[in-house]
């Protein structure tokens, strides 16, 4: 397989010939030898203590950030501006346009213009359904929420649903029905499909094939039961490239039948994870999970639980466990094999290091019968799941922790299979009309497949794809019909614990789009009903009642239909005696993880502007998916850090990456994430980084010990990753910004924050906060933060925040107002890790106040460090002043002012900055304002308290863990000043008397005590 298009790109210079854009393996270990780095680390460069990385962070931005010129030419400037520049809505205008103001005439009812309304609706993922509640402006859907009265979410959400607000106002969506490439209409669609499908009516639909993705809905189950009574004989194929078949495959290994298995972690003591990524986005319940696991982590309760963690590729989750295990994902098998042999030994040798973790994971599960959980990933094979299943059971944590129900998808069948069985029909001539319904498997199907080869030259008469983007897939399909967006289609769907939400639209569809249960509908000769139609009319016949308007208006209210979650199972083991996965022949043999990307999933996202620069979690990529290694195996290819190889399988296929060195990645594996690569995303996802799918098979979607070699190839590729900028300067090991301690040490000596100076030891003149009615303040708990990066998503939603551009990030220019830094502590090869959510500090004693020359940044009578646009002059003194490298620039309009969608989306409390203006975390002062107002309108006492205590920051209230506390800290009551008051409670870099009002809860962990001696 030749990649030297895809891998021929242009080469890049560095922005400045003295700053480095590599990794010298070879001299960071020399310098890593000869002296002992900084006892937390973002990455590589500062452990060594590089010259190179001192310098940078000494500088607010990397050195030629402010230089309008690359190391080209000035012609390279003009030629950026005029192609990549202006597709991230740049222009060199910086004045606003004059535009025509026209008030309502009649204004509609129920509308107060400034008031948001609220609507409860549902987003779907992977055939599970996330409960939002959505803030509509003047009917537009601006911003997304949990629903903070839904059982399964509690009012968290996650990157994907936060994100999923762009994706209804991205311009490059599907605009219409289009036949051959040429613009059609819905009526010629109806009319072209009357033909066709009166003969399938006489054939019992032999010839028609509807291939859709996973889904849930109770309304789209039965349109699926009704068409194929008409049809008997069509099929309805499923396919999923991010799928749960392992999950449903061990299951039905264990006990005969598919079920849906659920875990209540905060009555778990002792929790195991066999590379489950069960605390980020993506993974069905991971909202309640994070809420539940930070519930138990939290050391004052006298309840600790313990977290183990066995894992292939560095995660969020991983993270946070108390001990982690870095293994190929292929040993994990024998691994869950010696944990479900409880009382017994290994039974063969291991590691020493490796047979003590696995003994001290044993004896904690056997001390905690009935109050532990052990949790397979969906992408260990069936086998692991089966076992696991075995091993709750003999634990007792059936029914305590562990939950078995009904499956929430309506499918539990292999994807692959079933999308293979429908290739085999199309190269037989069985298929006579194939309608796909959303997905887009010409680009993600298995590379043994050939998927698009299929479609493209099995002659099937006629081929139709409903979906949001005119993408790869329907470029091969004759018809091509928009689909609606959740947001302005009617819908159901099932949360992870079954409960049914209704999905309601906030707006009418832009542009004319269709739901799938309307295209359904017509394709079952239903006529052409309405969503809300279908919808209702479904429920109505299930519902007994005799008043169903008010229960319906109730179940739209509240976000859900009552008594519909999925009701415990009892199930039991039909054999312990699973059949083991083949055996590597060579345990040096290197092995390829294929993966889900943290930041747009399968590659249904990749047309998203804030999830393609939201930072990876553990190594803050954005914009690129390269080949993740651990130091040692770098060492050893004699490769570094953006470096390209040539990855080469056994059956001959090759792809070419850029090299990421990633500290607590296994030796002799390497991973790479799905879902880049695109060539029809849209202007945004278009030619971002590599298409992995080229390389993964159906035999092993999830893994393989394939790979034949890795060598080196000439040059290197540019990664934009924000770790290590925005470094804050500690000046020495004895200065850590990050404060941790284990539980037992807590218990004896509780951490006080003794370098925080006293009140009256400043220069700066004393202000009597007390005195006001509010005076605001944060409290992030360190050991209850997950790493999701939903606060940043949520935070640039809120505030309007842009997106700049893999250049412009690579340059230290993203305008992020929220960072989620990753540190790491110990060996590289398997650091202990830690993550840190770093806003603005809204310091008392501001730094960035003194020396501004116009006044733009002041400080307010309730403590917030306001910033006034429009005195701004760009002088960035500020931001070279903030000890905490909180503050963000914009170098050029990097809002796009033009695109009548994006006018839509924004938030019309916030300000949207210009170029040459500085910015920063403000709180969310629109809120707070909000709040303010509504306090005093009150007449009661209580109503105003209240009132206060609902207020709430994007962040705080988008974060599944509960780990963002705001609110009054002049009220001794709230629960922010109830944090305050703790031992744990830190201020960051308390030392330079700053003063901050975001303070932290330090970390604790709870080692097992054998363990530790045996470390």
């Amino acid at each position: 397989m030749n990649n030297d298009d895809q891998n021929g790109k242009p080469h890049v210079e560095p922005v400045c010939p003295g700053k480095k854009d590599k990794l010298d393996l070879v001299q960071v270990r020399s310098d890593i030898e000869k002296k002992n780095g900084p006892e937390f680390w973002r990455s590589l460069e500062e452990l060594a203590g590089s010259t190179d990385f001192r310098e940078m962070m000494h500088r607010e931005f990397p050195k030629g950030a402010s230089e309008l010129v690359d190391a080209v030419s000035r012609r390279g400037f003009f030629k950026l501006m005029g192609s990549s520049l202006a597709l991230a809505g740049m222009t060199a205008c910086t004045k606003q346009p004059f535009e025509a103001i026209v008030p309502y005439v009649q204004q509609p009812e129920g509308l107060v213009l400034g008031q948001p309304m609220f609507y409860a609706t549902a987003f779907t993922l992977g055939g599970y359904g996330a409960p939002l509640l959505v803030t509509s402006r003047e009917f537009r859907p601006i911003k997304i929420e949990g629903n903070d009265r839904h059982p399964a979410s509690q009012g968290g959400t996650d990157v994907y649903a936060q994100a999923s607000i762009l994706d209804l106002y991205d311009p490059d969506r599907s605009q219409g029905v289009s036949y051959l490439g040429n613009v059609s209409s819905w009526g010629e669609l109806v009319n072209a499909l009357r033909e066709p499908l009166n003969a399938q009516q006489a054939k019992k639909g032999a010839g028609l094939r509807i291939l859709s993705q996973a889904f849930s809905s109770p309304t789209l189950a039965d349109q699926k039961q009704q068409l194929l009574k008409k049809f008997p004989e069509a099929k309805w194929h499923f396919y999923e490239p991010v799928n749960r078949d392992n999950i449903y495959a061990g299951a039905q290994m264990a006990f005969g039948q598919a079920v849906e298995t659920t875990y209540k972690l905060d009555a778990a003591d002792v929790i195991v994870s066999l590379d489950a990524d069960f605390l980020y986005a993506g993974f069905p319940g991971t909202t309640r999970y994070a809420r539940d696991f930070a519930k138990r982590r939290d050391p004052d309760s006298g309840n600790m639980s313990r977290f183990y963690a066995i894992e292939s590729t560095p995660t969020s989750t991983g993270t946070k466990a108390d001990h982690r295990l870095s293994v190929k994902a292929s040993e994990i098998e024998s691994f869950a094999t010696h944990l479900g042999n409880l009382s017994g030994g290994l039974g063969v040798q291991m590691p020493t290091g490796v047979a003590a973790f696995l003994g001290a994971v044993t004896q904690d599960l056997s001390a905690h019968h009935g109050s532990s959980a052990i949790i397979p990933g969906d992408h260990q094979p069936p086998v692991v799941h089966a076992l696991c299943h075995a091993i709750n059971a003999q634990l007792g944590n059936v029914g305590k922790t562990v939950f078995y129900s009904d499956p929430v998808p309506v499918f539990t069948g292999n994807h692959n299979d079933s999308l293979r069985e429908l290739i085999g029909d199309m190269k037989s001539g069985k298929v006579e009309m194939l309608v796909i319904l959303g997905g887009n498997p010409v680009y993600d199907a298995p590379a043994d497949f050939e998927f698009k080869d299929a479609l493209k030259n099995s002659n099937t008469p006629l081929r139709i794809h409903l979906g949001l983007h005119n993408d790869e897939t329907a470029e091969l399909c004759h018809w091509h019909l928009d689909e609606a967006h959740y947001l302005e289609a009617w819908g159901d769907t099932r949360a992870y614990d079954g409960t049914v939400s209704i999905v309601q639209p906030l707006i009418a569809p832009l542009y004319g789009g269709k739901s799938a249960l309307e295209f359904v509908a017509l394709l079952a000769g239903e006529g052409e009903p309405t969503g809300h139609e279908l919808v209702q009319g479904y429920w109505k016949s299930k519902h007994s009642g005799a008043d169903f308007d008010m229960t319906w208006r109730k179940w739209l209210e509240q976000g859900w239909i009552d008594d519909t979650a999925s009701q415990p199972k009892q199930v039991s083991a039909k054999t312990t005696n699973f059949p083991s996965s083949p055996a590597a022949t060579d345990k040096n043999a290197i092995e390829i993880n294929f993966r889900r990307d943290p930041s747009i999933y399968d590659g249904r996202f990749a047309n998203n502007g804030w999830l393609q620069e939201l930072p990876k979690p553990m190594d803050k990529l954005t914009w690129d998916n390269p080949l993740l290694m651990g130091p040692a195996m770098a060492a050893r290819l004699q490769v570094e850090k953006m470096d390209m190889v040539r990855l080469e399988l056994q059956d001959g296929k090759y792809l070419d990456l850029p090299v990421w060195v990633q500290a607590g990645h296994p030796d002799n594996s390497v991973t790479v994430y799905l879902g880049y690569g695109r060539e029809k995303a849209g202007r945004v996802g278009n030619d971002q980084g590599f298409n992995t799918y080229a390389l993964r098979t159906s035999d092993a979607p999830w893994f393989a010990s394939t790979v034949k070699q890795i060598t080196k190839r000439s040059g290197h590729y540019i990664l934009a990753s924000t770790q290590g900028y925005q470094t804050m300067d500690t000046g020495d090991t004895e200065r850590p910004v990050f404060h941790v301690q284990d539980l037992e040490e807590y218990k004896k000596e509780p951490e006080s924050d003794e370098e925080k100076p006293q009140d009256n030891e400043t220069l700066y003149p004393p202000y009597d906060y007390k005195s006001q009615p509010y005076a605001w303040g944060m409290a992030i708990d360190l050991n209850a933060c997950v790493g999701c990066n939903n606060c940043i998503i949520a935070c640039q939603s809120e505030n309007n925040i842009p997106v700049v551009g893999k250049d412009q990030v690579n340059r230290g220019r993203h305008m992020h107002w929220l960072r989620v830094d990753a540190y790491y502590q110990g060996d590289r090869n398997n650091p202990k890790a830690y993550f840190q959510p770093v806003p603005c500090m809204q310091c008392e004693n501001a730094p960035c106040e003194l020396v501004c020359p116009v006044g733009a940044t002041t400080h307010s009578t309730e403590g917030l460090n306001d910033m006034i646009y429009n005195r701004c002059v760009g002088t960035r003194y500020c931001s070279n002043n903030c000890p905490y490298k909180v503050r963000r620039f914009n170098f050029f309009l990097f809002q796009d002012w033009d695109t009548p969608q994006f006018k839509m989306q924004r938030n019309p409390d916030v300000t949207v900055r210009s170029r040459g203006v500085m910015e920063k975390c403000t709180y969310c002062v629109q809120r707070i304002t909000h709040t303010r107002i509504k306090a005093e309108e009150a007449t009661e006492a209580g109503d105003k308290q209240a009132i206060v205590e609902q207020l709430q920051t994007a962040c705080q209230q988008s974060c599944p863990a509960n780990a963002i506390i705001f609110g009054n800290i002049n009220d001794p009551n709230s629960l922010v000043s109830k944090w305050k008051a703790k031992s744990r409670n830190y201020g960051l870099l308390d030392d330079l008397n700053t003063r901050p009002r975001t303070t932290y809860m330090s970390a604790v962990t709870n080692p097992n005590p054998d363990l530790e001696k045996s470390s």
